[in-house]
């Protein structure tokens, strides 16, 4: 196995040097098809889904994985819709490669350019949401970097399908066989993180031991995040059925993403009237609620249904309909909580008090950081990237959610004319001109 996965990473590493070159038109073209692949063969896609819920549903009986994989592996036309519209969305963007960010003219017929090229092979390696692969795989190829997916089982027959379709579509477009691969088997995972020399980067989708175990495991750059504890703080100064509004849909509109909220943070001046109204609301959707002493109390004299939160409750990033609730006295503990606690991935203050906002917006060390909006717009196509390979909580290279832009890296190019560094130390060497210009590398070279 070790030996055609060698092969597989070979191929890949050669086709993106062709890809790396590849026209813009081209890669549009292949994500257009792709597009339209999906749509025409949605049947199946559905039909390999239903196999992979299906055993799903006997792993979720026998205790192997829980009910939040399952709402994380299931798709259905509204979904496959989406995918296609996410997949066309990236062939609108504008291409990422070979953009100068820096030029500077060091003397006359001596200039550098700093150029976006790039990274070469990419290895994502993720969990449970087939949706992942059309994902990666449209913001690689637009990014003229190859791809190797490596899929839960739980999502295999899911998986297969829809890189048959992706694939099939990407080399009648032209590109480089070997480009997209796909690998399975657990063991493929240790073997990839040991190819240092072949592989460029690694982006794992999963839960926090899962990710934790890519970052320490290997010497590979490795961009994501390890887990998505989210909070929202209802400050004193809310908007009451706003911040109602936007805590149930942070919570229950998809409770297993790593952007729904958490930690529900509630300021001691206004909890005793918001608390009983979100948990209200949110009980009623099948949440059940999980509250520090204050919180535990108020709901109580409520006659709402709650369980007393401990310690652990607020590290704990639960991807069901489990809500731990605190009371805290101000803002600074609200931001002094999310810091402590948080995982840099989204959080959100709800007020109508502007310089509060401004204040939190400044001081909450996150990723992402809103101002009266649900933690559930922190996503790649939301953000308008077109999609997203990940959401990364890394504070070099890319942050935040993860479009195009994570997907390359630059280059120095310098063009002289018999320049040499002896002309410019020493006595009477030569200055510097260090002058900003404004051209095109390659119009250098006309």
């Amino acid at each position: 196995m070790k030996n055609d996965l060698f092969e597989m990473v070979k191929q890949a590493k050669a086709a993106s040097l062709i890809l790396g070159q590849t026209a813009p038109e081209i890669k549009n073209k292949a994500l257009v098809l792709a597009s339209e692949s999906i749509l025409k063969r949605k049947n199946e896609i559905l039909s390999s889904n239903k196999k992979d819920i299906e055993n799903a549903k006997v792993l979720l009986e026998k205790g192997e994985i829980s009910k939040s994989i399952i709402d994380r592996l299931k798709l259905d036309e509204p979904k496959i819709e989406e995918i296609s519209k996410m997949i066309s969305s990236v062939a609108k963007l504008r291409d990422p490669v070979g953009h100068v960010l820096y030029s500077i003219k060091l003397d006359e017929r001596l200039e550098l350019f700093k150029v976006t090229v790039p990274f070469g092979v990419v290895v994502s390696i993720f969990e449970s949401r087939p949706d992942a692969l059309p994902q990666i795989s449209s913001l690689c190829l637009k990014s003229g970097n190859s791809v190797i997916l490596k899929g839960g089982v739980e999502s295999l027959e899911s998986n297969r399908t829809l890189f048959e379709i992706i694939s099939e579509s990407f080399v009648a477009s032209g590109l480089p066989e070997g480009c997209l691969q796909l690998v399975e088997g657990r063991a493929a995972i240790n073997t990839l993180l040991k190819m240092d020399d072949m592989i460029d980067l690694i982006v794992p989708r999963g839960s926090n031991e899962f990710v934790r175990y890519i970052q320490e495991n290997t010497r590979i750059p490795v961009l994501g995040h390890s887990s998505g504890i989210c909070h929202i703080f209802v400050d004193s100064d809310a908007d009451v059925q706003k911040a109602v509004k936007i805590c149930v849909d942070a919570r229950v509109q998809y409770p297993a993403a790593c952007n729904s909220m958490k930690i529900l943070l509630v300021d001691s001046h206004i909890a005793h009237i918001f608390i009983p109204l979100v948990a209200k609301e949110l009980i009623e959707k099948g949440v059940r609620i999980k509250g520090c002493p204050t919180a535990f109390s108020i709901l109580s004299a409520h006659g709402l249904k709650a369980e007393a939160a401990d310690e652990n409750d607020w590290r704990t990033e639960y991807l069901d309909l489990t809500l731990p609730i605190k009371v805290v006295r101000d803002l600074d503990e609200a931001i002094a909580h999310i810091n402590n606690y948080g995982s840099k991935h989204t959080d959100a203050i709800i007020t109508e008090n502007m310089v509060k906002a401004k204040k939190f917006i400044r001081s909450v060390d996150s990723s992402s950081v809103f101002h009266n909006a649900s933690t559930r717009f922190s996503d790649g196509y939301r953000y308008g990237l077109g999609a997203e390979v990940g959401i990364s909580t890394n504070k070099i290279h890319a942050r935040g959610p993860v479009g195009l832009e994570g997907l390359v890296t630059t280059k120095y190019i310098l063009i002289g004319d018999g320049h040499v560094v002896s002309d410019y130390v020493g006595k009477g060497a030569k200055p510097f001109l260090h002058k900003g210009i404004d051209r095109d590398w390659e119009a250098r070279l006309k």
